[in-house]
């Protein structure tokens, strides 16, 4: 793919090529003016070497209103070539009747040389109305500029006057102004990239505040948006400095409402953490006090027997509800864990056993390395991790589910531990949320009730907690939950 090219770089080729056009233009324009200004100047010496060539011969050259001359001149001759006063390579030639009588030139010797077959040829087309005309007579004299005229009846004189130090002239100016636009190209370029540069460099110091912007966390926690547009890059009234300004105005805001989400957020966990707690007391006692009636009124009618297991149960459930709550409240509060080397092999191996005792209908696999795999963390968290994405299976796929715990180092200093199982798969619509709280897969996958929405919850708030990473892949027939995590190192 092409790579798009910067601002400062279109700004410079926008300025060189206007610059370089003006050139073009003004060196065209004066090429030109020049060139028709050496053309009349070279049509008037035409028109003196075709009268000194004539006067040297004793002809009176005729007005441009009179009618040839009839009188007979002296004897026409070689008298024509090399006539005093005319420049070197100047043409001449007498064409009686249309044929020529008398030709040649005087080169830059002092020699005088004769027309070629070509170059009369050549002369003898040209119209003799005494207009000037431009003429080829070939490699070795080049264009000429020739007139014509009728100097008595059936008798033409030809002068031409060489076209090459004109064009030299034209060239050597054509020259110039390339040296000239060349360098006034370079000029500008590097005038253009400097001033541009100049004046880019605030908006790159805005573009760079964006960039730093960009690269804060600002989905959760605390974030302290301190980076803001500097002074110099706002007083300055310019474009640049409104972008700056409204980018601060607008980092105000942001900053302001992430805040107010952090104090919000704050809130609502002291709460949950309170309420959790305060909670904790009030369920024991009622689990307590059921616990005590069945035992106290064992002869009660059935439906009050089942009126005191159905307030244990639910008690019990709730119990659990806070004690999850509480747990989260904590990691999103206090995040600090205890440090240890941590067996996971082991941990796995006991929580497969304890699923497979628990519900003996689906098929418990193991696939681990045969080398216990050791990571730096907290115990008893990694164990929670472990067991709800096993309870996760266990809950949610129906009985002959094949589930699968699986437990590998990786090349990159991590282990992987996956749960997979062969069960109806995950709602496509659920899996963005799944790791959200109080989101239930019951509806998607077995349709059972009995979870909270906080399993999967706690363990992405623990697997960060480690600086690791949980996921989730989901299709019929294959799910798994993998999550990554460092080796401990000693």
């Amino acid at each position: 793919m092409r790579r798009p090219r910067s601002l400062r770089w279109r700004l410079v080729s926008i300025t060189s090529a206007i610059i370089a056009a003006t050139i073009i233009v003004i060196g065209g324009a004066t090429v030109l003016a020049l060139h028709s200004y050496l053309l009349s100047q070279l049509d008037n010496d035409l028109r003196a070497a075709s009268h000194r060539s004539l006067s040297s011969a004793g002809i009176t050259p005729p007005a441009p209103t009179q009618r040839p001359a009839t009188t007979s001149p002296r004897p026409l001759g070689d008298v024509f070539v090399g006539s005093p006063g005319q420049a070197a390579n100047t043409a001449v030639a007498i064409i009686v009747k249309g044929k020529v009588v008398v030709e040649g030139y005087i080169d830059e010797n002092g020699t005088q040389q004769n027309l070629s077959a070509h170059d009369q040829s050549v002369l003898r087309a040209v119209p003799s109305d005494g207009k000037p005309y431009t003429r080829d007579l070939g490699s070795s004299l080049g264009s000429y500029r020739v007139v014509s005229a009728t100097i008595r009846p059936g008798t033409v004189h030809v002068t031409g006057l060489p076209l090459a130090p004109m064009q030299a002239t034209i060239d050597q100016l054509i020259i110039v102004f390339g040296g000239i636009t060349l360098a006034g190209l370079l000029v500008a370029a590097g005038a253009a990239t400097t001033t541009i540069r100049r004046a880019l460099r605030p908006l790159q110091r805005v573009a760079a505040t964006a960039a730093a912007v960009t690269e804060l966390t600002l989905d959760k926690g605390e974030v302290p948006l301190s980076v803001r547009v500097t002074p110099k890059d706002i007083v300055s009234g310019s474009e640049v400095g409104r972008v700056g300004s409204a980018l601060n105005q607008l980092l105000n805001h942001v900053g302001a409402a992430l805040d107010a989400r952090q104090a919000a957020d704050e809130k609502i966990r002291r709460f949950v953490a309170d309420a959790s707690h305060e909670l904790r007391t009030p369920l024991a006692t009622v689990r307590a006090y059921a616990e005590l009636s069945r035992r106290e009124y064992s002869t009660a009618p059935a439906d009050l027997r089942r009126n005191i297991d159905r307030i244990e149960s639910e008690t019990i459930r709730m119990t659990a509800l806070v004690d999850d709550l509480l747990l989260l409240a904590r990691i999103d509060t206090e995040p600090e864990l205890e440090h240890s080397e941590v067996d996971l092999s082991e941990i796995v191996a006991d929580a497969v056993r304890d699923a497979r005792a628990i519900r003996p209908e689906n098929r418990w696999l193991i696939d681990m390395d045969e080398e216990p795999v050791v990571v730096d963390g907290d115990h008893d968290r990694l164990r929670q991790v472990v067991v709800n994405l096993l309870t996760n299976a266990r809950i949610h796929t129906p009985a002959g589910t094949t589930v699968t715990a699986s437990l590998h180092r990786l090349d990159e200093g991590e282990l992987s531990f996956e749960i997979t199982d062969d069960g109806p798969g995950i709602d496509p619509q659920l899996l963005p949320s799944i790791f959200e709280r109080f989101v239930r897969a019951d509806d998607s996958r077995s349709r059972r009730a009995g979870s909270t929405g906080l399993g999967l919850a706690i363990v992405r708030a623990i697997v960060e907690a480690h600086h690791g990473e949980v996921s989730v892949t989901s299709e019929t027939g294959r799910t798994s939950f993998r999550v990554r995590l460092g080796i401990a190192t000693n």
